[in-house]
């Protein structure tokens, strides 16, 4: 899944996101960035995440170009997709 930061706080590593579907806000969980490369989110990063069992945000990452795309907004023309 795709969406924005919302809002994160490094230090208690609390915050959420807006899913890119439907603009629902979701929490992020305690672990969203085990494993990843970042160490701190910012206000309007875009990120792909996983939701876990809890219905929480984890495994925050970020993805490639064409993995990033607007849900519904068609790639410009020449894209190789």
């Amino acid at each position: 899944m795709q969406g924005v930061i919302k809002a994160y706080d490094p230090i208690t590593r609390t915050g959420s996101l807006l899913r890119d579907t439907d603009l629902a806000e979701i929490e992020l969980a305690a672990d969203a960035l085990d494993g990843s490369v970042l160490r701190m989110l910012r206000q309007g990063q875009r990120v792909n995440f996983e939701l876990n069992a809890a219905q929480q945000a984890t495994g925050v990452h970020f993805g490639s170009e064409i993995d990033m795309a607007t849900p519904g907004v068609p790639m410009p023309p020449g894209d190789p997709t």
